[in-house]
C-alpha cells in the first residue's frame, strides 16, 4: 500500500433536515473553499433527529452534483448495494461519471458502496432486509457483476471509476477490498490500522492483486488533530468530515483544510 500520496479532505453534507437549495448552496461554497471530496449518503429516512424530516435521495442528487460541481470528486459514502440491481448501478455510475467529466480528460465519480444496515430502509421501500452476513455475500457477488458491466458499456466509464468500500469485517468485508477497492473507509483507531492493512494485504496474495493504488481512509468525527495526525502516520490519507444543516459549520471545515494543507506542505 501506498501512503506517500497528498492528504485529501472529503465533506459528507448530511441529506437530511434541508430544503435542497440548503444543500446546492453548500455544495458550491464547499468546493470554492477548497475541499477535495464531497460525499452524500444512501438512505431514505433521517438518520438522527426528526426521524420523519426532509430527507433526499442519493443518487438523483449525485447527478445533479455532476453539473453543478467542476473540481471535486464526490460520491456517496456509501452507496447500499441491496437497494438497486448491480448491472444498473454500473451503468448509473458510468452515466455520472460522463455528467462530471464536462471540459476535462475524466469523469469525477467515486463509487462508494457498502451491503447496507438501515432496516426502515428496507422495510419501507419492499427490500428484503435479510442478515449482515446475506447483504455481505450479495455485496460480494455484485461487485463482480458491476465491474463486468463496466466494461460491457458504450461508452465505456470515462477511467477507472475508483471504488470505495467501508467496512472492516476480516472475512467478507477486507477480502473485498482487496479484490476491488481502490479506497478502504473506516472508523478504525491508528493502533487497529497495521493488523487490518496485514489482513488487507493477505486478501490481496489470495486474489493476486497489487495494493499499492490503495487509499486509506477515514473519519474526523468528534476527533481531533492528535487522532488525525495518528492516523496520517499509520497511513490514512483521506479523512471525511460529516457535514449537517441548515446551521452549516464551516469554520468546522476551515480548519480541518487547514490541517490538510500542513501536512502537504
Amino acid at each position: 500500500m501506498l501512503f506517500d500520496t497528498p492528504v485529501r479532505l472529503g465533506v459528507q453534507i448530511q441529506p437530511q433536515h434541508v430544503q435542497y437549495s440548503d444543500i446546492r448552496d453548500a455544495v458550491l461554497r464547499l468546493e470554492e473553499m477548497g475541499v477535495d471530496v464531497l460525499f452524500n449518503w444512501d438512505h431514505f429516512f433521517p438518520l438522527y433527529g426528526d426521524p420523519d424530516g426532509e430527507h433526499f435521495e442519493a443518487w438523483t442528487m449525485l447527478a445533479a452534483w455532476a453539473e453543478q460541481t467542476e473540481r471535486v470528486e464526490f460520491g456517496a459514502l456509501v452507496n447500499c448495494n441491496s437497494y438497486r440491481n448491480a448491472d444498473l448501478q454500473a451503468d448509473m455510475a458510468r452515466t455520472v461519471d460522463h455528467i462530471s467529466k464536462k471540459g476535462g480528460d475524466t469523469g469525477r465519480f467515486i463509487f462508494g458502496t457498502g451491503s447496507g444496515w438501515f432496516q426502515r430502509d428496507y422495510d419501507e421501500y419492499g427490500y428484503e432486509f435479510g442478515t449482515a452476513g446475506s447483504r455481505l455475500n450479495a455485496l460480494a457477488s455484485d461487485l463482480d457483476r458491476i465491474a463486468d458491466r463496466w466494461g460491457k458499456l458504450n461508452p465505456a466509464p470515462t477511467r477507472e471509476i475508483p471504488v470505495m468500500i467501508g467496512g472492516k469485517g476480516e472475512q467478507k468485508t477486507l477480502r473485498m477490498v482487496a479484490r476491488h477497492a481502490q479506497i478502504w473507509h473506516s472508523f478504525v483507531t491508528p493502533d487497529e490500522l497495521p493488523h487490518k492493512f496485514d489482513v488487507i494485504q493477505k486478501w490481496a496474495e489470495t486474489e493476486q492483486r497489487d495494493l499499492s493504488d490503495l487509499v486509506v481512509s477515514n473519519e474526523l468525527k468528534d476527533r481531533d488533530e492528535d487522532v488525525a495526525d495518528a492516523l496520517f502516520d499509520a497511513g490514512t490519507r483521506l479523512f471525511t468530515l460529516g457535514f449537517s444543516g441548515p446551521e452549516w459549520d464551516y469554520s468546522l471545515v476551515e480548519r480541518w483544510l487547514r490541517w490538510r494543507d500542513a501536512k502537504n506542505a
